[in-house]
């Protein structure tokens, strides 16, 4: 018999599903540097006794295999009833971005998941590379052009044959997305960005509440501690919003999110700080606080100019993100 979940998290159904089960709208993030998997999986385990249900992961985190033991257990312990209870996301790295490499990568995160299906398989990046070792970052002289129809094809092949449930893309900018429109026969459901108070996507989540495809905000919180750091914590007027409420700053920042009908995936490894993460469905900001979120000065943390060549198809940060920088 399954625990059941101390949290019931809100859930939104993805636009171009195959069945499957619809997205919780906050899920846990695994990408972690250094990866101790002992402990990464003990809090896999804990996330899952508070209510989580979404996991987010991808072949270049290197933690398919860690997460997918930890699922193991927790179907073994009870945790979890079954595996349908979950929604997986993983993701397509540069390298498999490929149109002949985009079944043998899916196939071979299920193996690494020990998963028959994902619920949502993302193209991590809008650039190719070099195929060969996962890696980041990518050598200048390895990143191509992607040939998005071919991709997105095989993407779409991936979903009708039942190894994922549902597609989308990662990092993409509303003129990508127009591209991958233009063409797919199966449209993306999910759009995975950097987004948070900081960085709010007022152009793109626009652009993708009309095409019906749902946003993932990921570094949410702002990703502190990581190699690009954050503003967002520590920003003066979040801390006077969350003062006012007696929550805390990334309570404060999801629930926004919440309140912009996105989705998001955040990472903690602190037991209290997975359930106060899920402490922001019972209490709304008020008119005030959106006057002083939306005075916050704009800044993308992560323009990831590791993405750019001279060599390659984006030669500047304006190429990369179409001018929504």
């Amino acid at each position: 018999m399954a625990n059941i979940p101390v949290f019931n998290i809100p859930e939104v159904k993805l636009s171009s599903s195959s069945g499957g089960r619809n997205m919780p709208v906050i899920g846990m993030g695994t990408l972690v540097y250094p990866l101790d998997e002992k402990a990464f999986k003990e809090a896999v385990l804990e996330a899952i006794r508070v209510g989580y249900r979404h996991f987010d992961t991808a072949s270049l985190y290197g933690t398919e295999k860690p997460l997918g033991e930890a699922l193991a257990e927790a179907l073994k312990l009870g945790l979890i009833a079954s595996r349908e209870e979950l929604f997986i996301t993983s993701k397509l790295w540069c390298t498999d971005a490929h149109a002949h490499l985009v079944l043998p990568a899916l196939k071979n995160s299920l193996r690494i998941l020990q998963l028959e299906y994902l619920d949502l398989y993302l193209v991590h990046w809008p650039l190719s590379a070099k195929p060969g070792k996962i890696g980041f970052p990518i050598p200048k002289d390895e990143q191509l052009a992607m040939d998005f129809k071919s991709v997105w094809a095989a993407m779409e092949e991936c979903q009708r044959i039942g190894l994922t449930k549902s597609i989308g893309v990662s990092n993409f900018s509303c003129k990508k997305l127009e591209n991958i429109l233009s063409f797919a026969t199966i449209p993306p459901s999910v759009n995975q960005v950097e987004m948070s108070p900081i960085w709010q996507q007022q152009k793109l989540r626009e652009f993708c509440k009309a095409k019906d495809i749902t946003i993932t905000a990921y570094s949410p919180l702002g990703a502190k501690g990581t190699l690009w750091g954050t503003d967002v914590m520590d920003n003066e007027t979040l801390k006077e919003i969350a003062n006012s409420h007696n929550k805390t700053v990334a309570q404060v920042c999801l629930r926004w999110a919440y309140e912009q009908r996105v989705t998001f995936v955040v990472k903690s490894f602190n037991k209290e700080r997975m359930k106060e993460n899920l402490q922001i469905f019972d209490w709304e900001l008020s008119e005030e606080d959106y006057r002083k979120i939306n005075g916050i000065k704009q800044q993308r943390l992560m323009p990831q100019p590791g993405m750019v060549s001279p060599h390659g198809p984006f030669k500047s940060l304006e190429e990369l993100w179409d001018g929504e920088i």
